[in-house]
C-alpha cells in the first residue's frame, strides 16, 4: 500500500495509474456462444402456399378479430406483467455490468468547535472531504460472465414476452370463434324451435283427425321443450364467452361485442410452413430456451473463474482545512492492491462448479425437448386440420342427406304411409347434424389457429406505461380500487 501527502497534480497521476490497472480487466477475450447439436428432419409432412404475416391473425382475414387482438395485446394485464418482468431483467443486466467499472464514493463533513480558557473563547472550524475507489480486476472473466448471463436472462424474458403475446392472441382467436359458434347456435336452435312448433301443430291436427296418437303429440311436445332447453344453454354460453373475451381484452366483464359481429369464417389456403431449422429460429419460446442455455453456460464459466484468486484495487484521498479554500491545497492519498484466493473451503467452490454444470445440462435438455415439442405441434396441427377438413365435408354430406330424408318422410307421413316415429327420428337427426356442422366448422378454424400458433414468430409491440399506485391523502380509509 502506498500512502503519502500529494499535490493535486500528483493526485491526478495516481488516478491515471489506477485507471491503467483497472483497464487490465477489459482485456479478456470474448467467448463465442455455443450451440446445441440436434438431428432435425429436412421438412414437415405438408407445405402451404400463403406467406404467414408477422401478425399471424391477419391471415384469417377477420377485421373484428384483428381489432380485438390489437387492443388486447396492449391492454391485457398478463402481457403488461410480462413487460414488467422484462424491464426487471434488463435492469438486473445493468446492475451486473456495473461491476466492470470502479465504485467511487465520497464523504464530506464540517464541524465547529469552541474552546474556553478563562475569559477567552476560541472557535475552530474544520472541513473534511474524501474520495474512495474500489475495483476488482476481472482477471479470469468472472464478472464478464455474470454480466453476460444477466444479459441472456433479459433476452430470454424478451422472447417469453413474445411467446406470451402469441399465446394470448391464439386464445382470443379461439374464444372469438367459440363465441361465433355460440351465436350461430342460438340462431339455429331458434329456427329449429320454430320448425318443431310447426310440426307440433301438424301432429296436433292429425291427432284431431284420429290420424296420430296422443303419444305422438307428447313426443313432439317433448322435442319442443328439449329445443327450448338447448336454446337456454346456447344463450348462456354466448353470454359467458362475451365475459371471457372481455377479460382477455383487459376489460371488465360485459357485453362489448354484438353477436352479429362474430362469424365462422371460411379458411384460406394453408400458410407456408418453414423447414424445421428455420422454425427454431422463428419461434420465440425456442429462442428464449436457447438464451437460457447461454445464461447457464456463462454462470458455469463464472463458477469456474471463482476458484481462482481475485485482484482488487483500492484508492482513497482525504483532505481537510479550516476554510473551504484550504481543502483543495493538500491531499492525503493512498492506493493499494490486494489478492484474495481460496485456501480451504471444504469443496464449496468445486461443488458450485458441478452444480452449475448440471444446471447447464438441464437447460440444454429442456431446450432440446422444447424443439421436439415444437416440431410435434406443427405436425399435429397439419394432420389435425387435414382430417378435420375431411370431417367437415362428411358432416355436410350427412346434413344434406338428412334434409332429404326428413322431407320425404314428412310427405309420406302426411299421406299416411309412415307413422310419426320415423318423422321424429329424421327430424332429430337433421337438427343434431345442423349443430354438429357448426361445431365441426369451429373446430376446423381452431386447428388453423393451432397451426399459426405453432409456426408464428414475434412482432413489434408498444411498451405500456408501468402501473403505479394512486394516493388519496384526503381519505385514509380508501378502497384499493
Amino acid at each position: 500500500m502506498l500512502s503519502r501527502i500529494v499535490q493535486p497534480a500528483l493526485l491526478m497521476n495516481i488516478i491515471i495509474v489506477a485507471a491503467a490497472v483497472i483497464s487490465l480487466g477489459g482485456c479478456m477475450p470474448e467467448r463465442e456462444p455455443g450451440r446445441v447439436e440436434m438431428n432435425l428432419p429436412d421438412k414437415f409432412s405438408a407445405e402451404g402456399t400463403d406467406v404467414l404475416p408477422e401478425k399471424w391473425w391477419q391471415s384469417l382475414e377477420d377485421p373484428q378479430l384483428s381489432e380485438l387482438i390489437e387492443q388486447a395485446v396492449g391492454d391485457n394485464f398478463t402481457i403488461r406483467a410480462a413487460w414488467d418482468r422484462l424491464e426487471q431483467a434488463r435492469q438486473e443486466a445493468i446492475k451486473a455490468g456495473a461491476d466492470h467499472l470502479p465504485a467511487v464514493n465520497y464523504d464530506g463533513s464540517a464541524g465547529r468547535s469552541v474552546t474556553e480558557r478563562g475569559s477567552n473563547r476560541n472557535y475552530t472550524t474544520d472541513y473534511n472531504l474524501g474520495l474512495s475507489l474500489g475495483y476488482e480486476v476481472d482477471l479470469w472473466g468472472r464478472i464478464k460472465s455474470i454480466e453476460q448471463a444477466a444479459v441472456y436472462d433479459a433476452q430470454a424474458r424478451e422472447h417469453e414476452l413474445a411467446a406470451a403475446a402469441i399465446t394470448l392472441s391464439s386464445t382470443i382467436a379461439g374464444t372469438w370463434y367459440q363465441y361465433a359458434e355460440a351465436c350461430r347456435r342460438v340462431e339455429v336452435i331458434e329456427r329449429q324451435l320454430g320448425s318443431n312448433r310447426q310440426v307440433l301443430e301438424l301432429i296436433t291436427l292429425q291427432f284431431k283427425k284420429a290420424q296420430a296418437s296422443a303419444a305422438d303429440v307428447f313426443r313432439q311436445r317433448q322435442l319442443v321443450e328439449s329445443s327450448n332447453g338447448r336454446l337456454i344453454q346456447a344463450r348462456q354460453s354466448c353470454e359467458l364467452l362475451q365475459y371471457q373475451l372481455s377479460i382477455l381484452a383487459g376489460k371488465a366483464p360485459g357485453k362489448h361485442w354484438p353477436g352479429g359481429e362474430a362469424q365462422l369464417i371460411e379458411l384460406s389456403r394453408l400458410p407456408q410452413v418453414s423447414i424445421p431449422s428455420e422454425l427454431i429460429l422463428r419461434r420465440p419460446d425456442i429462442a428464449g430456451a436457447y438464451k437460457s442455455v447461454l445464461a447457464a453456460d456463462e454462470r458455469a464459466a463464472a463458477s469456474i473463474a471463482n476458484q481462482y484468486p481475485s485482484l482488487r484495487i483500492t484508492a482513497a484521498a482525504q483532505t481537510g482545512g479550516e476554510s473551504t479554500s484550504d481543502i483543495f491545497d493538500d491531499w492525503l492519498a493512498n492506493i493499494a492492491a490486494g489478492v484474495t484466493g481460496p485456501l480451504f473451503d471444504g469443496g464449496s467452490r468445486k461443488a458450485e462448479v458441478e452444480r452449475s454444470r448440471a444446471r447447464l445440462s438441464e437447460a440444454i435438455n429442456s431446450y432440446s425437448q422444447t424443439v421436439l415439442e415444437s416440431l410435434k405441434e406443427v405436425e399435429d396441427a397439419l394432420a389435425a386440420e387435414d382430417y378435420q377438413r375431411q370431417f367437415v365435408e362428411s358432416v355436410r354430406s350427412q346434413l344434406d342427406l338428412s334434409r332429404d330424408v326428413f322431407e320425404r318422410t314428412r310427405e309420406s307421413f302426411i299421406k299416411g304411409q309412415f307413422d310419426y316415429i320415423r318423422v321424429l327420428e329424421s327430424l332429430v337427426s337433421q337438427q343434431s347434424l345442423e349443430l354438429s356442422e357448426l361445431q365441426a366448422r369451429r373446430v376446423l378454424i381452431e386447428k388453423r389457429i393451432d397451426l399459426c400458433k405453432a409456426i408464428a414468430g414475434g412482432w413489434q409491440m408498444k411498451k405500456p406505461q408501468q402501473a403505479v399506485l394512486i394516493y388519496d391523502e384526503a381519505n385514509e380509509n380508501q378502497s384499493p380500487m
